[in-house]
């Protein structure tokens, strides 16, 4: 059983958010009450009469909050000491909470509904068979693995669009025209890093640098894909596998032209390990360094060891902070909180803000319009149908295929191109 907090909470304008918990958390309602008031200040606004005749949309928004495994908790109140695999979760749903909060709509109303899909009967097969999410009318998730694939083949089934805000997969998924991917998966990162690389240093020394793995064939086999042709390779791409010794790559650079490194792993030690045989070797040898998008969390980015010797990576958001939606997100969560907010703020506001505000504009053909908005809040997003199978007649899903380039120096990320 589900209960609801009942009234559903006003927000600004003509919005209400409702708050899902498991009747099992009766005894733990005291951090359900510190997440709600944490989340975000509601200032209760009567509605107008008139509004009543407006159609009222059906917002849900999934994340795991791990409400039944972190009541502990409840005394702590700042939640950078919260159990780390609580944090994204909260955050992403602190961010959506501050959009809706933020949010005006002039000709429809909203209703939210926060899931956590961690609690122990609110998981997406039980809200499912429950039937508790049929009438939803936009899903926007927060999730990965196989609560992705099963929120996926729901939504595919009640043709109800399921904006995927964070997770960068397909998750396997195909023929189905409601899923929206905001984190461009590793194939759009790898196809648009080919396309530069075409573009600006086809005349250049590429190497492409990997290890032995799985997740390396992936995507070696992706850049492979890109540079074929009938004939001839589109690119002169040498391919160098490195299994910890890095003293052949020496061998592999051009003194008498530029160099291009293309870091084909995932893996922080191998990354590091090339970047730092990259940089012993700069003074010699022209080099750009080029990584996968994971490379941003790599710790050895975030600081000043590589001093003057800019790494690039790519990545579908960037925010410089500076705008009045950010600095908004900043003050609120350092009254709140005592802290910065993370990313997963950032996009739990963008996700939550952008979608349900284009889907109030376009409620009847909300999927023929995911380019038509004009209003930019952090990121700039470019979705394209992705067909899976040439032959197919409809998408298997749609991709943000905007994908920026941002360079890593001396600890500072700045956009490249």
């Amino acid at each position: 059983m589900i209960l609801a907090v009942n009234p559903p909470l006003p927000l600004n304008g003509n919005k209400t958010l409702n708050l899902y918990i498991s009747t099992t958390m009766k005894k733990k309602l005291p951090l359900l009450f510190c997440l709600a008031i944490l989340f975000s200040t509601f200032q209760v606004k009567a509605q107008n009469d008139s509004l009543k005749l407006i159609k009222t949309y059906k917002v849900g928004i999934f994340a795991p909050l791990y409400l039944d495994s972190a009541y502990n908790y409840t005394d702590i109140k700042n939640p950078r000491y919260y159990p780390k695999f609580v944090l994204p979760g909260f955050d992403f749903v602190q961010g959506a909470l501050m959009a809706l909060d933020t949010l005006h709509l002039r000709s429809a109303n909203v209703n939210a509904m926060v899931f956590d899909i961690k609690s122990q009967e609110q998981s997406i097969t039980n809200l499912i068979n429950t039937q508790k999410i049929d009438n939803l009318d936009l899903i926007i998730g927060s999730v990965k693995d196989a609560d992705f694939q099963q929120l996926s083949a729901f939504a595919k089934q009640k043709s109800i669009p399921f904006i995927s805000a964070t997770y960068p997969n397909d998750g396997g998924i195909n023929d189905n025209p409601f899923l929206v991917i905001l984190n461009s998966t590793l194939r759009a990162h790898c196809e648009a890093l080919f396309a530069h690389v075409r573009k600006e240093h086809n005349t250049d020394n590429i190497l492409f640098c990997r290890k032995p793995g799985g997740q390396e064939d992936k995507v070696a086999g992706y850049f492979t894909s890109f540079n074929q042709t009938d004939s001839t390779p589109i690119l002169n791409m040498k391919t160098a596998n490195f299994d910890g010794d890095f003293t052949l790559l020496k061998d592999m650079l051009d003194s008498t032209r530029p160099n291009v490194i293309i870091g084909g792993s995932l893996d922080e030690a191998f990354s590091s390990k090339l970047i730092s045989a990259a940089y012993l070797l700069r003074k010699k040898y022209e080099i750009t360094i080029i990584g996968m998008p994971n490379w941003g969390g790599f710790n050895v980015l975030n600081k000043k060891t590589f001093l003057d010797f800019p790494v690039f990576y790519s990545s579908p958001f960037f925010n410089y902070k500076l705008d009045s939606y950010s600095r908004m997100i900043q003050s609120t969560y350092q009254k709140k909180f005592k802290g910065k907010p993370s990313d997963m703020v950032y996009k739990g506001f963008e996700s939550v803000y952008l979608f349900t505000k284009l889907f109030a504009r376009y409620p009847t053909d909300f999927l023929s319009h995911l380019n038509d908005y004009s209003y930019k809040i952090f990121s700039e997003y470019y979705f394209k149908p992705v067909f899976l199978n040439k032959g197919s007649r409809s998408p298997d899903y749609y991709e943000n295929k905007h994908i920026f380039f941002v360079k890593a120096i001396n600890g500072s990320i700045t956009r490249a191109w």
